[in-house]
């Protein structure tokens, strides 16, 4: 299929046709000595909050080069991402509240968290960031090791963590969590619910995590089974996001459902309905119906949806906004 055909990836995705990660030289150390030490090498500075640094003026990754690493960080070890660009690309990680001012100041920057930034960067960084960003928080949770108690040491250029137990010396390898996420439709009509917290008028695709010896098929049917108490029948994938809000992997289905009844048996919901496509225009125009925000794949499932079923644009829906 032609490239140029083909729908954007969901934001924070579409890493590896920018990235190599080069995971195969990750226990190199000499060699990622000399990369780290490279006039091409950049660093992209994460606080304790896992906010990164922003230019101040545009909406872009401040990157520190070698010469500011060195004057600001050099005490701080770093992660190797990959190579971009055919430039090496790095992770600092500074837990240093006072050092952390301090730096915003003098590189004239400003700091940002993943959600506010990824519909803002450019798809490149939005990824990048999102990719450091789950790295970091892995290893800032992965401090001792689940079998002996012992402290771990980061190994393979921040890629594991090893035990240092001698007795122990077992691995720990960075975890992501899969969760699915799915639109439910049946005969015209699609399935959304709300959480009590959320916006007023804010209706989102049911999502939940994948358990223990379960398919992703099956956590879509038991999730919309408890969550809606409505049957599924067919699960058709559709794409995925890596979610590093702060560990998640969102994997997106349509889904079809036997019957529109409802029955919100976990009570994790404030509502669930059902959706035509001219529900969701009318809803928009009036103020009614605010669709997820365009940062998550739960509006990617809504928008192909809508064009499939309705020949509907929600970008152009959305922009439009209440008419009133």
């Amino acid at each position: 299929m032609d490239r140029a055909k083909l729908p954007p990836p969901n934001t924070f995705a579409g890493l590896s046709l920018i990235l190599d990660r080069i995971a195969e030289r990750r226990d190199e150390s000499t060699w990622i000595a000399e990369q780290a030490r490279s006039t091409e090498a950049r660093y992209l500075l994460l606080d304790a909050a896992g906010e990164a640094f922003m230019h101040r003026d545009r909406e872009a990754l401040r990157w520190l080069d070698t010469h500011e690493r060195a004057q600001w960080l050099a005490d701080v070890s770093t992660t190797l991402l990959g190579i971009a660009d055919q430039r090496p690309h790095f992770l600092l990680v500074l837990d240093d509240a006072h050092r952390i001012d301090e730096l915003e100041s003098a590189l004239d920057a400003r700091r940002m968290n993943l959600r506010s930034a990824g519909l803002q960067l450019a798809a490149d960084e939005a990824g990048l960031f999102a990719y450091a960003k789950g790295l970091a928080h892995w290893q800032r949770e992965t401090r001792y090791c689940a079998r002996c108690g012992a402290p771990l040491q980061l190994v393979a250029a921040g890629h594991r963590a090893q035990c240092t137990n001698p007795d122990c010396a077992r691995l720990h390898f960075p975890r992501t969590d899969a969760a699915v996420i799915m639109l439910v439709e049946h005969e015209g009509a699609c399935l959304l619910g709300r959480q009590a917290g959320w916006p007023p008028g804010r209706y989102s695709t049911l999502a939940g995590f994948v358990e223990p010896g379960e398919s992703l098929e099956d956590a879509v049917r038991r999730e919309v089974a408890e969550e809606a108490g409505v049957i599924i029948d067919e699960v058709r994938y559709h794409s995925s996001q890596p979610w590093p809000m702060p560990a998640s992997l969102m994997v997106g289905f349509i889904a079809t459902a036997v019957s529109r009844h409802i029955d919100m048996r976990d009570q994790e919901l404030e509502d669930a309905r059902w959706f035509t496509p001219q529900q969701i225009v009318d809803g928009i125009a009036e103020g009614s119906f605010v669709p997820s925000t365009a940062l998550s794949v739960s509006y990617r499932l809504l928008a192909y949806w809508l064009q499939q079923r309705a020949g509907l644009d929600l970008d152009e829906l959305a922009a439009a906004g209440p008419s009133g």
